[in-house]
Formats: C-alpha cells, sequence, structure tokens
C-alpha cells in the first residue's frame, strides 16, 4: 500500500509541472494583460502603468516569467493577485474548502439517489419503472449544466424558498452554532442539486448494467439454492460487487463535477475554484490562474487516489502492490 502512495504521488510531479508550463505558455499567447484596463482609463498615468509592467515583468518572455514563478513556488509563494491585490495562496484557501464541499455534497447526493434508482431499475427490468427512469436519466444527460442552474436561480427568486446565490446571508456571523449550519445547508441545497444532477444519470446507468450483469453470475445461482432470501441475495451479495466499478467511476465524474463547477458557480454564484478561475481568466489574473488550475488537478488526482482506495476495501480481490 506504501508503494502504491509512493509512486502516485511521485507520478504527479511531471504532471503538475508540465500543466503549470502549458498553462503560462497559453496565457503568454493570449492577447492583452491585465493592464488593459488600465491602459484605458485617462485618469491612470503611464509611469505607473510602466512601473506595473516592469514590477511583474510583463516585457520578458514566458519562459523567464515561468522560471522565476517557479522558483517562488518551490518555496511556498505562489505569487501576488494582480486583482485582488492578496497573496494567491489566501485566495485559494478561501475558496478550495467551498469547492470542496459542493463536490462531496454532490458527489452523496448523486450516490444516494442513483444507487437505489439504479438496482431498482434493475430489478424490475424492463417495467414502466425502468423505462420512467431511464427516461428522466437520459433527459438530465441532455441538460446542459449551465441551464439547470439558470432554472434554479430562477425558481429560488420566483418562490422565495432558497438564496439566490452566495454561500451565507448577510447576518451569518450573528447567528448561533447550529443557525450557521442550517444557513450553510439552506445555501447549499440548489447548487448540490444542479451540479449532482448530471451525475446522478451516468451513477445510475452504470448501476443498473452492473447489477444486470452480476445477476446471472453463478453465486446468484448457489445463493438462491441455498434459500437465501430474493430482497438479501440482491441488496447484500449483488449489489456489493455491482457497486465495485461504480467506486471507480466516482474518481473520473469528480472531474466532470470541477470543470461544471465553472459554470454553475458563476451562474449560481457561488464563491467557489470555479468562479475564482472564471474571474482570474476574464482579468488575466495569471498567478491565480495558474494556481487554481494547478489546485484543481491536485484535487483531481486525489479524488481518484481515494477512488482507488476505496475499491481494494470493497473489493479485497484487488490487490495495489501486485498492479
Amino acid at each position: 500500500m506504501l508503494a502504491f502512495l509512493l509512486r502516485r504521488l511521485l507520478s504527479a510531479i511531471p504532471l503538475l509541472f508540465g500543466i503549470s508550463v502549458l498553462v503560462f505558455m497559453l496565457l503568454a499567447v493570449a492577447p492583452g494583460d491585465f493592464l488593459d484596463v488600465a491602459r484605458s482609463q485617462p485618469d491612470i498615468p503611464a509611469e505607473y502603468i510602466q512601473q506595473m509592467k516592469e514590477r511583474f515583468a510583463l516585457g520578458e518572455p514566458w519562459y523567464v516569467r515561468y522560471a522565476t514563478w517557479l522558483g517562488n513556488a518551490l518555496q511556498g509563494d505562489l505569487g501576488r493577485s494582480w486583482i485582488y491585490k492578496v497573496p494567491v495562496t489566501d485566495l485559494l484557501w478561501q475558496r478550495i474548502p467551498a469547492t470542496l464541499l459542493l463536490s462531496a455534497l454532490s458527489i452523496l447526493f448523486a450516490l444516494s439517489v442513483a444507487i437505489p434508482l439504479g438496482v431498482l431499475a434493475a430489478v424490475y427490468k424492463d417495467s414502466l419503472f425502468d423505462r420512467i427512469s431511464s427516461l428522466i436519466a437520459y433527459a438530465a444527460l441532455s441538460i446542459p449544466e449551465f441551464f439547470l442552474a439558470l432554472l434554479a436561480v430562477m425558481f429560488a427568486a420566483r418562490t422565495g424558498w432558497f438564496p439566490t446565490g452566495g454561500l451565507t446571508s448577510v447576518e451569518h456571523e450573528f447567528l448561533p452554532f447550529w443557525a450557521r449550519i442550517g444557513d450553510y445547508a439552506h445555501h447549499l441545497v440548489l447548487p448540490t442539486i444542479v451540479l449532482g444532477m448530471g451525475s446522478v444519470a451516468n451513477y445510475m446507468r452504470i448501476m443498473r448494467a452492473n447489477f444486470l450483469d452480476y445477476v446471472r453470475e453463478d453465486f446468484v445461482t448457489t445463493a438462491r439454492a441455498k434459500g437465501v432470501p430474493e430482497g438479501r441475495v440482491m441488496f447484500v451479495h449483488v449489489l456489493r460487487v455491482a457497486i465495485n466499478p461504480l467506486v471507480s467511476a466516482s474518481g473520473f465524474i469528480l472531474a466532470t463535477l470541477l470543470s461544471g463547477s465553472i459554470l454553475v458557480e458563476n451562474v449560481m454564484n457561488y464563491p467557489g475554484l470555479g468562479q475564482l478561475i472564471f474571474q482570474a481568466l476574464m482579468r488575466q489574473d495569471q498567478f491565480v490562474v495558474v494556481a487554481a488550475v494547478l489546485m484543481g488537478c491536485i484535487m483531481l488526482m486525489a479524488g481518484n487516489l481515494v477512488a482507488d482506495l476505496l475499491l481494494a476495501w470493497f473489493d479485497p480481490r484487488i490487490r495495489l502492490e501486485k498492479n
């Protein structure tokens, strides 16, 4: 197990290096820089713009700026935001917990809905329930996440049942502890449903297909021959092995959640990493973009690693040391 973890951690180093180089190169070929807004304002003197250009070495080639950034990053300094005027690490620590919380809740929501629906659709194969659930799954896959987010914001604005954006209310700091937890939960309901809806459809399709495959296995026939109740056969013996591919797929679905969170967080005004990346890209805040993209990649690799470890825990036949 330790050797497996070390291999995964070491393999992440060249991947992160390549991603950082690619992001720096793409930002370098993009037209303009973060000083374009300052240049368009007549009240900002040209001396100040030239001073900022020299301070951030905007006249140097991109690989020179990258070498300087990499040397500082290895010492724990990811740079300073040109727009927010604060260290990049401070921005990341403010936004990453919100995105992690939203992603974790979306996965839990997707699993809690998709596993029962997938099992029931497999048990009652070709029934009316199976057809309706499949129709709902394909509809959820077909609707873009940003459109669902717009519908959710419209629903919240029309009914007033949920907030239209943000993570907390204005009076959050003055609330008692449990009221703060409730305030967080109230703001997370709609973003969790919107971000997890596409995963529900994917999980349900995977669960149904796997369940149908394992129902025909010999161990199911043996369990029935021994007189094991049908409910225990389905929801204990079959479900335990059918859920393994679902655990593996969780790591890949995390990538979808992180990419989808960029749109969902901006439409629903959720203060997470996705919104930070979008705003930094629009304003060409280079250091924030590079650091945020790297943090997203680290979260993705960590999700895949956790999925592999959970798979090994669910299925004792898997031995990570041998693989």
